[in-house]
């Protein structure tokens, strides 16, 4: 028997009300052309099946976990969003693999079941109680709501708060530095694409005094504008807690006539040593040529770049050691250049 078309006014998410108000019966609904992760709520299972398996650890994740959290919003009162972890995943707040998972898996093989959704309410409403959510009760004054994508969530300052007591202090700077990074273009020739997603006193002022606190304010106070992405923010600490100088983020070069040459990810100018992180983006042929050009470019300047890929911060027992010896080789020799 044919299945009739699904209604392409319903979306990839919708409420069972919804499918039935669209003119859907109670048999379609429970068609195997779609699923439910929550009770009185649909997803199509063509556009919410798993990801590309080569994809990253932590892109699957999120993907599964958008997947999961748009469901259940079509059925959420609306008085409820999400926050925590879920809210970080809805923003695209960098974690560390595998945080929105449980620690084992439930087969042998596949991916690891997901954590309970984090589902808020302001005080005193009472918490949301169904299967596979966690729910919280919030200060209004801790938890101010935005909408994204069609999902109500916390705003990026509170949830990077409410990350306090979930991640490690070195996450949490990772997750700070995204937060208030300002995208600029490369030698400042455009204006930056946008602003920074949250202000430096914006997510002052979300610690507040709730748990977690000491650590959130010891992870702000170490983070910086200008890291790209979370490879470079650990790269710095890692170079930082190792004793060298903190070096400059998304350092512009310029050639003695003035004219702009190339943005180094982390650079120490005054003795021309630069470290760059190449991650996936740098495995197009377009992108390998203008490495390759911008790597002679500054060569000629004298400028001594080590260059760091996930290669380096995986089967080691301690990528930091590794790390920081090369960048330490490189400022020997051109200290040993200027004798």
């Amino acid at each position: 028997m044919t299945r009739r078309p699904l209604p392409e006014a319903l979306g990839a998410a919708f409420s069972v009300r919804e499918a039935r108000e669209a003119g859907m019966t109670r048999w379609r609904t429970r068609g195997p052309d779609l699923r439910s992760t929550a009770y009185g709520a649909r997803s199509r299972l063509d556009i919410a099946r798993d990801p590309d398996p080569d994809r990253p650890p932590v892109a699957r994740e999120r993907d599964r976990v958008l997947a999961r959290a748009r469901e259940l919003a079509t059925v959420l009162s609306e008085h409820a969003f999400f926050a925590g972890i879920t809210a970080a995943m809805v923003h695209g707040i960098p974690l560390p693999a595998h945080q929105h998972s449980e620690p084992w898996r439930r087969a042998a093989s596949g991916p690891r079941e997901l954590r309970p959704l984090v589902v808020g309410v302001h005080k005193p409403r009472s918490v949301v109680r169904r299967a596979n959510v966690r729910g919280i009760h919030v200060d209004p004054a801790l938890a101010p709501v935005v909408e994204v994508d069609g999902m109500r969530v916390t705003d990026r300052a509170a949830t990077w708060a409410m990350l306090g007591t979930e991640l490690e202090e070195r996450d949490l700077v990772i997750a700070a530095d995204h937060l208030i990074r300002i995208p600029r273009h490369p030698g400042g020739f455009r204006p930056p694409e946008r602003a920074a997603y949250a202000t430096r006193d914006q997510l002052t002022a979300a610690i507040g005094r709730r748990r977690g606190a000491e650590r959130l304010r010891r992870a702000l106070a170490r983070a910086r504008t200008g890291a790209s992405s979370p490879r470079e923010t650990e790269l710095r600490l890692i170079l930082v807690e190792a004793g060298l100088p903190e070096p400059k983020l998304d350092y512009d070069v310029v050639a003695p006539d003035g004219s702009f040459v190339a943005c180094l990810d982390l650079a120490y100018p005054a003795l021309r040593v630069g470290i760059e992180y190449d991650g996936s983006g740098h495995r197009t042929q377009a992108q390998f040529e203008r490495d390759i050009a911008k790597r002679e470019w500054l060569s000629d300047l004298h400028w001594d770049v080590v260059h760091f890929t996930a290669a380096d911060f995986r089967g080691r027992r301690d990528p930091s050691v590794w790390i920081t010896k090369r960048v330490r080789d490189a400022i020997a020799r051109q200290e040993r250049g200027k004798v």
